[in-house]
């Protein structure tokens, strides 16, 4: 069986958002497991946020030299494995250990799926990265699904996480085995010198900032809106899990439907419309009087963020002040340390006034995005040029 290049990177994003999502979706019983507040846990969770800024600031060169295909590995089946573990561990200090082990992973994960996909459309002139970030959101949808039945069914999260963790070693294993590494563009090798460390420049501070208020949702839906229903509505667990089921197939459905609408009406034009749905959606859910209208709000909250990142990350690759990998990964750091390092910030929001507030308090961000896409991102689409395809350097590509 023959499969595409491009397959074996959506799946990498599939399987990572399986994994995490379906820690995300048992963070109630793990906060009871724990007996830690809501500021205690969103302190713990800070370990993947301090992680991936380690990884994303100084790991591109362990990146570039390993490969595409060996840092898959690592970087896909490895924070599976860790998040299996997280049940059965005792206390808070070593959830952060574990947690932080796997934002060292996550941030290189970020940086080589991004990069290779930027190589592979350099490469065939066609464009993958929407739909790659997309499958990234199909993962969370098919784990927030799956995880509000098996809530319900009384499975615990141990032998849950357990479980997920052996089918994404079973088969992301296999299809990563048979992956190759993309060969690096010319530009790539004749700029990566003198680049080892990503921080963001001036020039991309204005998508960093849009990058920042699409994280910025993305993580306060997955992290906090099953807790948000437990707490405000006491509902069902089911009831509760369809929250984060909403918000991750929207987020989703937009990803993978999002190219037609950049085609006809620019990434500006689209970003500010979905920015604005993602505002509209954090005061829904600041508000709502019942379960109804705050299930509404989260999906608004999925469809906003949904495209946002990858048209950001698509315009920092694109730049040529930098090489490709700096600029991915300068504002991966900006953007996955604010998915980690925000719901842990807002969850002290939530104890100390209340959880609406946590949502609340994202408006003024997402409006400084809404202001930053107005002019940092291109009217019309851009397309990959056709290039010929670049010679390897070596076996890592």
């Amino acid at each position: 069986m023959t499969i595409a290049p491009q397959h074996r990177i959506y799946a990498c994003f599939f399987f990572f958002a399986v994994a995490t999502g379906a820690l995300m979706s048992r963070l109630p019983e793990l906060q009871t497991h724990l007996g830690v507040s809501e500021g205690q846990l969103g302190l713990t969770m800070i370990g993947m946020a301090i992680g991936s800024l380690i990884s994303l600031t100084a790991g591109a060169p362990l990146v570039e030299k390993l490969g595409f295909r060996a840092t898959a590995f690592f970087t896909t089946l490895g924070p599976a494995i860790l998040f299996a573990i997280i049940p059965w561990l005792p206390g808070a200090p070593a959830v952060f250990a574990v947690l932080l082990m796997v934002g060292l992973l996550a941030g290189a994960l970020e940086i080589n799926l991004n990069v290779e996909i930027d190589r592979l459309e350099t490469l065939t002139g066609k464009r993958y990265m929407n739909r790659a970030h997309g499958f990234w959101s199909v993962g969370f949808f098919f784990t927030a699904l799956f995880g509000a039945v098996i809530r319900q069914s009384g499975l615990s999260a141990g032998l849950h996480l357990a479980l997920v963790a052996a089918i994404i070693v079973l088969v992301g294993g296999y299809l990563i085995y048979g992956a190759t590494n993309t060969p690096r563009t010319a530009r790539s090798q004749t700029e990566a010198a003198g680049h080892r460390f990503a921080f963001p420049n001036l020039g991309l501070l204005p998508l960093c900032l849009i990058g920042f208020a699409a994280f910025l949702v993305e993580g306060a839906g997955i992290d906090w809106s099953a807790i948000y229903m437990r707490d405000v509505f006491a509902v069902e667990p089911i009831v509760g899990g369809m929250s984060l089921t909403l918000f991750a197939f929207f987020m989703a459905l937009l990803r993978l439907t999002a190219d037609p609408f950049v085609t006809r009406f620019g990434p500006r034009n689209v970003a500010m419309i979905m920015l604005g749905s993602a505002s509209l959606g954090a005061l829904l859910v600041g508000i709502a009087p019942g379960p109804e209208l705050a299930l509404a709000g989260f999906a608004l909250m999925g469809a906003g963020c949904s495209a946002v990142y990858p048209l950001a990350v698509s315009a920092a690759a694109q730049r040529t002040d930098r090489p490709a990998a700096v600029n991915v990964a300068a504002i991966g750091q900006v953007s996955v340390v604010v998915f980690f390092l925000a719901p842990p910030l807002l969850g002290f929001v939530a104890e100390w006034i209340n959880i609406r507030s946590s949502y609340l308090v994202c408006l003024p961000l997402l409006l400084a995005g809404l202001w930053a896409s107005s002019f940092a991102l291109g009217t019309k689409k851009v397309e990959t040029p056709m290039h010929m395809p670049p010679e390897p350097i070596g076996p890592n590509g």
